[in-house]
């Protein structure tokens, strides 16, 4: 089983509105083979706790006008590690310390990436 072509589009989306506001190390995993309750990973990091917020938001706000809604949001309160979760997809932002701390994308490596679009930049460049 992969990721519906339904949730890649919510990946694309999400990993659109996070360049959009400068996230960087912005990657998606396709974890529908590991968990039976998502399809997808988006991870995007950010610099300081007001950025983790203005991705957050862009990123809620840009799914919204495609019709996604979010299940459940957790973390916004601290500003380092906001979890959206949309059922089909699970956006994490993080803060960089974070980011390097947890090493999320260590724990998901066996799953595979899903490449995103042109116009979004992965790295931050």
């Amino acid at each position: 089983m992969t990721a519906t072509d339904h949730a890649v589009e919510l990946v694309h989306a999400a990993a659109r509105a996070a360049s959009d506001k400068l996230a960087t190390d912005i990657l998606a995993f396709d974890v529908s083979e590991q968990l039976a309750i998502t399809d997808a990973f988006v991870l995007a990091s950010a610099s300081n706790d007001r950025q983790v917020k203005a991705i957050v938001d862009e990123v809620e706000d840009k799914l919204r006008e495609i019709g996604a809604k979010p299940i459940r949001r957790e973390g916004e309160r601290d500003g380092r590690w906001v979890l959206i979760d949309y059922g089909e997809i699970v956006v994490h932002v993080q803060h960089e310390e974070e980011r390097r701390f947890y090493a999320l994308e260590r724990l998901w490596r066996d799953c595979p990436v899903l490449p995103l679009p042109a116009d979004v930049t992965p790295g931050g460049e």
